[in-house]
């Protein structure tokens, strides 16, 4: 793009950007889980695109939200379906950096019709994440919000660095908002803490803090983030709280019917609030929106029912 046409870009045409994994979902759904050393027979079995940055992509192109995906892949059959999905739904994949020599990750994932619930057996082999110098190479200019799925977080956190020292050459309208997803109980992954102007944390990681609900955690963990910044956590059935200098707030659940299938509802919840977020909303009918469009996605397998 060329910079005179960048210059002129309005914030509304600007992108959100998301930064983390892609990969192949192969997805097994079942009536019952498995008994070990079974033979059991699939309801139906798919490929899916998957990954936390990736699937997050879907979800907000689908709601209608211009938007990229930066990531790794390696070449192959496997990354040809990758390819043809995410242009599928509009995404924009400039910024994907093509491994020649390594191994697209694959998870294995069981999908119990019965509870909604899913078991997932991930492999990454060799591929290697983003990193900062493969960012530095981005236009800025073309992004209103960059997302990062918290993964190789020293090299993230010189990413967001890169936004920081970005912001403050140009004006406030132009400034890109950052946010980070703490999701696996890692401890190089919590020093993300102290970055991005939305923080989410997961339940996984605020159990493993000794936090036994949304409410405490936000509040406990509060003091990790930057000045300013809203801390946001989900809770599955329990709904979702979050906390900024402007105070704490909660949104209930909004469960389906019948629950059919977990997989994918937090990257969904995520979308569904950066969305809301862009879109001028306040943080307590983002987080509500939040909820509402993760408790749709539970009602069927994938994403294609979200935007009725």
């Amino acid at each position: 793009m060329s910079a005179a046409r960048t210059s002129k870009m309005t914030e509304k045409e600007k992108q959100i950007l998301c930064v983390g994994l892609v990969c192949l979902d192969i997805i097994n759904v079942v009536d019952k889980f498995p008994v070990e050393d079974s033979d059991t027979r699939c309801l139906s079995q798919r490929w899916q695109r998957g990954g936390n940055a990736s699937n997050t992509c879907t979800v907000l192109s689908m709601l209608g939200a211009s938007c990229g995906f930066m990531g790794s892949l390696a070449p192959g059959h496997v990354s040809d379906f990758i390819y043809d999905d995410i242009r599928r739904y509009g995404i924009d994949v400039t910024n994907v950096i093509v491994h020649a020599e390594s191994s697209l990750p694959a998870s294995i994932v069981i999908s119990n019709i019965s509870n909604g619930l899913r078991t997932i057996l991930h492999t990454n082999r060799n591929l290697p994440d983003v990193n900062s110098e493969d960012f530095r190479k981005i236009d800025l200019s073309l992004y209103k919000w960059i997302h990062w799925e918290g993964r190789n977080a020293s090299e993230q956190v010189a990413m967001i660095q890169q936004v920081e020292q970005y912001n403050a050459t140009v004006p406030a309208k132009h400034r890109i908002t950052t946010s980070v997803e703490i999701e696996k109980t890692r401890e190089e992954l919590y020093q993300l803490f102290g970055h991005g102007d939305v923080v989410f944390v997961s339940k996984d990681v605020a159990g493993h803090f000794g936090f036994n609900s949304a409410s405490e955690a936000v509040k406990g963990l509060y003091n990790r983030v930057k000045p300013g910044a809203y801390l946001i956590c989900a809770w599955a059935e329990k709904g979702a709280d979050a906390m900024g200098p402007d105070g704490v707030f909660h949104s209930d659940a909004f469960p389906p019917e019948k629950l059919v299938d977990t997989l994918g509802a937090g990257d969904t919840f995520i979308a569904a609030i950066l969305f809301s977020l862009c879109n001028g909303k306040s943080i307590q009918e983002s987080l509500t929106f939040g909820c509402q469009i993760a408790g749709r996605k539970c009602g069927f397998q994938g994403y294609d029912g979200i935007v009725q």
